[in-house]
């Protein structure tokens, strides 16, 4: 008791307004930030000077089904605090409504509201090249692709539902649902039907949310990263971050790659925007139009559009390298 109290004291007295930043006494949930871009984005809203919870199903005692133990929501806290904001772990599975609910009771009696709620949950990698790319819906296992809309839709519907509540009670609330493709590029059937409707769902939870949270001010928005270079790709294709070029080699389209914290730092602009509901509120957007709204680049200074080279070259049968949309 004696260590949640002095948890409630600390956690207050930062939300009170004792980080610099343009987050500074801002509240945040990142939901799924393990690893990847939920990761980074927890970071950056902490360099920001936000109070950021970080919530994930792998901690340093227990891994989940995605079955990597290198990252944990430990670390990711740690991250968060080194990178200038307050970091606080919650393990928690958003399956689980009993373990949702006591997050909310957690964050309602240490800050009394939510600012800011990224829902980036997913972890459902493992079963792609298994169970979904190049499979039909009859060939893919169907307990394999209920267990994609369970990651990758309820976990989202139930972290809403019950984190509503108190996201409200912001001046600005915005909810940040993070999926794959834009509404625009999702128009294109996405691999398999249960990864199509997973990634598709999410852009019309952020449309509904739009809506729902117009009158007290906020905004809902999809926000996707483009060819992403988590931990997990990098680890697929043998290489790390310092050297991921060397992937080229094996997927051309790696060329357009952009690391995690390039959607992040998009994120943190779009969080500490004042006018981001007229701007945003219930649209599907990406990291490269986020990050040409906001100036923002990714950590080697480029500026890339993934989906735009997708959309122009890999199908439009364009005539132009990866480079040209960096």
């Amino acid at each position: 008791m004696a260590n949640e109290n002095s948890t409630i004291r600390n956690t207050r007295n930062t939300v009170q307004g004792g980080t610099a930043g343009p987050l500074a006494g801002r509240v945040a949930l990142v939901a799924g930030a393990t690893r990847g871009a939920g990761r980074a984005q927890a970071v950056e809203l902490g360099r920001a000077g936000a109070t950021v919870y970080v919530t994930g199903r792998t901690t340093r005692a227990r891994a989940s089904e995605v079955g990597r133990t290198t990252e944990t929501i430990e670390e990711t806290a740690e991250l968060v605090t080194a990178a200038g904001g307050t970091g606080i772990a919650v393990p928690t599975d958003h399956l689980d409504e009993a373990r949702v609910r006591a997050l909310v009771e957690r964050i309602d009696r240490e800050c009394g509201r939510l600012d800011i709620l990224v829902n980036d949950l997913w972890g459902g990698e493992h079963l792609l090249v298994t169970s979904v790319f190049g499979k039909k819906s009859w060939e893919t296992p169907l307990a394999d692709g209920l267990r994609i809309l369970e990651l990758g839709v309820r976990s989202h519907v139930i972290t809403a539902a019950l984190l509503l509540p108190l996201l409200i009670r912001s001046d600005a609330p915005l909810h940040v649902e993070v999926t794959d493709g834009t509404a625009h590029f999702n128009r294109r059937y996405r691999e398999n039907i249960y990864y199509d409707l997973a990634k598709n769902a999410l852009i019309r939870l952020a449309f509904g949310l739009g809506q729902e949270l117009a009158p007290y001010g906020g905004a809902a928005v999809a926000v996707s990263p483009g060819f992403l270079r988590s931990e997990q790709m990098l680890s697929h294709f043998g290489v790390s971050e310092e050297n991921w070029r060397d992937a080229i080699a094996q997927e051309p389209a790696f060329a357009i790659a952009e690391s995690p914290r390039y959607l992040a730092r998009t994120v943190a602009a779009l969080a500490a925007d004042r006018d981001r509901a007229k701007r945003w509120n219930g649209k599907s957007t990406s990291s490269g139009e986020l990050a040409r709204a906001y100036g923002v680049t990714d950590v080697d200074g480029s500026r890339p559009d993934a989906w735009a080279y997708f959309e122009d070259v890999v199908y439009g049968g364009k005539e132009a390298s990866a480079e040209d949309y960096r």
